[in-house]
């Protein structure tokens, strides 16, 4: 089998760190392989890829040591750009990689830097979408389109440049269950049909089933005890009250109710409003309707719109919380309190961000994808001070596509679909529905299963 990547005792640090990300790394990927790097949150996952496309060290000042060959050919031999139409890349913030305004435009762009002939590129951009089940966001406003959604468009714009090896950073992340399932069925036909060489970082391997061929672990994920499953902390006190929030043709007529210490997950399809929905409540968009109160904690899907300090210690003790140090020891973030917010892993801002708000006291706390790019231990301390904060009176709204993390955390469900709230549930009643799962492009949780077959 040809080697299509091989580190050879690679050690890669920042100029302004003394500490090596990792070091003496060394593996190799055959072609036509589909192998898996997992890790602890921060253990250099990304930055591996990025060595892997050349990203680094040229792009961030880095320092290497070893050797990284590409194709049989040392990767500091290539002039800039040179392997990345063979190599491409699908970056874990999909809105890091998109220059245009529309799908189509993105497309033609990628093109052109491929040097396509004009009268090619229309074909191309048509037999991509159509590959790819995409075909109906050609001429969509990329900004205007769900996390999800915006995920799968930027595969596309790595597929359509006919790569040989596709690196992907946790690709399924964003994705709701349904979809993320439908996802990795294609991705397995079209690495079949094209002898594609697949190099992924993922986080949870649950959905993944026997896909990958090999796992690279870049350092022992450490074991966390299992999360258990809450019991309710929700009092007899309503704390939130919205009604008829609408956003012209995204949110139409939400309304529902949240009691004091209740933790409620916001689920459905990719596109459906959940995202649109928080950022409405939290008057960050033109919104109809009232939302009662109005002092509201809110986690973006892009936790760097938050941070305005040149620290991680600085950047959650920001609101004049007392439990920096505690949280920051707690969500494993002590390592790094002295870093850059703006450096440090997509996991590791994701649980500043988390932090910053559970520091401010904040009586009603919303997060957006909160489990993505989190590590077992993140997401079980995670867990944990959900739990503490709710019995202590705190109210959250979650959005989340991680069912196996809301089966263990929710009270109760809000199911959307098409911009309209179709309920608000109990959350056993609907895990045991799996007609309303499939209806909202949700799977029935391994731990819900496991627990029925416990009590049975």
């Amino acid at each position: 089998m040809r080697e299509v990547i091989q580190f050879d005792n690679v050690s890669f640090r920042y100029p302004d760190d003394e500490k090596w990300i990792f070091e003496d790394l060394s593996f190799s990927v055959g072609k036509g392989e589909k192998v898996v790097i997992t890790g602890p949150s921060g253990s250099g996952k990304t930055t591996m890829l990025y060595l892997c496309n050349r990203l680094y060290p040229e792009n961030c000042d880095g320092i290497v040591k070893g050797s990284v060959v590409l194709f049989d050919k040392s990767s500091q031999s290539y002039s800039p750009g040179e392997v990345n139409h063979r190599i491409a890349t699908v970056f874990q913030d999909p809105d890091a990689q998109f220059c245009m305004m529309t799908v189509e435009e993105e497309l033609a762009f990628t093109l052109e830097n491929l040097n396509v002939d004009r009268k090619e590129m229309d074909g191309r951009i048509e037999e991509v979408l159509e590959l790819t089940g995409l075909t109906k966001f050609r001429h969509s406003v990329i900004q205007q389109l769900s996390g999800g959604e915006k995920q799968r468009i930027a595969i596309v714009c790595a597929l359509i440049m006919d790569p040989e090896v596709l690196l992907l950073d946790e690709p399924i992340s964003h994705l709701d269950p349904f979809t993320a399932k439908q996802f990795i069925s294609w991705l397995d036909e079209l690495q079949q049909e094209r002898s594609l060489t697949i190099l992924a970082i993922e986080h949870r391997l649950d959905l993944w089933g026997d896909f990958f061929n090999r796992e690279i672990q870049l350092e022992r994920i450490n074991d966390a005890n299992p999360m258990s499953k809450r019991i309710s902390s929700r009092q007899e006190h309503q704390s939130l009250d919205v009604s008829g929030v609408s956003t012209g043709a995204f949110l139409k007529d939400v309304s529902f109710t949240l009691d004091r210490g209740e933790v409620a997950v916001l689920a459905g399809p990719n596109g459906s409003g959940k995202s649109t929905l928080l950022k409405a409540l939290c008057k960050l968009i033109p919104a109809d309707g009232t939302v009662r109160p109005s002092n509201l904690g809110y986690v973006p899907q892009t936790p760097e719109f938050l941070f305005v300090t040149k620290t991680v210690r600085d950047e959650i003790a920001y609101g004049g919380g007392t439990h920096a140090e505690e949280l920051l020891d707690r969500l494993h973030l002590a390592a790094i309190a002295d870093a850059n917010p703006f450096a440090v892993s997509h996991g590791q801002k994701r649980r500043v961000a988390i932090a910053s708000m559970l520091c401010d006291g904040r009586e009603i706390i919303f997060m957006d994808e909160p489990t993505s790019g989190q590590d077992a231990a993140s997401l079980v301390e995670l867990f944990r001070l959900i739990d503490e904060r709710a019995r202590e009176g705190t109210t959250f709204l979650i959005v989340t596509h991680d069912m196996e993390f809301a089966f263990h955390v929710a009270d109760s469900i809000l199911l959307m679909k098409n911009g309209i709230l179709t309920g608000k549930y109990d959350a056993n009643q609907v895990w045991r529905d799996e007609e309303l799962l499939s209806n909202h492009h949700l799977l029935q949780p391994k731990g819900w299963v496991e627990h029925e077959v416990c009590f049975a």
